[in-house]
């Protein structure tokens, strides 16, 4: 996941508050966390740890989640999409309008 700093201050503070049965969990979120930065043109370079981490191997999607982004490898996100398309649409869409 990749946080606009304000939104990753809420997580953060959100995560921190868990009770100690969910410490790994903490220090997973919290200690893997990095900051980066945007270059001139926009980019944002993505550490080896955390390409490693997301399984990214060359080419990336990033989607718009609201407050947060999530960061895939392409082909794990296409075979993820195609996988999901396949089956029903959740229950919770029903009464929703497009």
């Amino acid at each position: 996941m990749v946080f606009p700093r304000p939104e990753w201050e809420k997580f953060r503070d959100r995560i921190a508050a868990l009770p100690m049965q969910a410490q790994w969990w903490k220090r997973i979120f919290l200690g893997n966390a990095m900051d980066v930065e945007m270059d001139g043109s926009g980019r944002v370079l993505i550490s080896p740890e955390l390409r490693t981490a997301a399984g990214i191997q060359k080419d990336a999607v990033l989607l718009g989640m609201g407050g947060y982004f999530e960061l895939w490898d392409a082909a794990t996100y296409a075979a993820q999409e195609a996988e999901a398309m396949k089956g029903d649409m959740p229950d919770v869409f029903k009464d929703f309008s497009f």
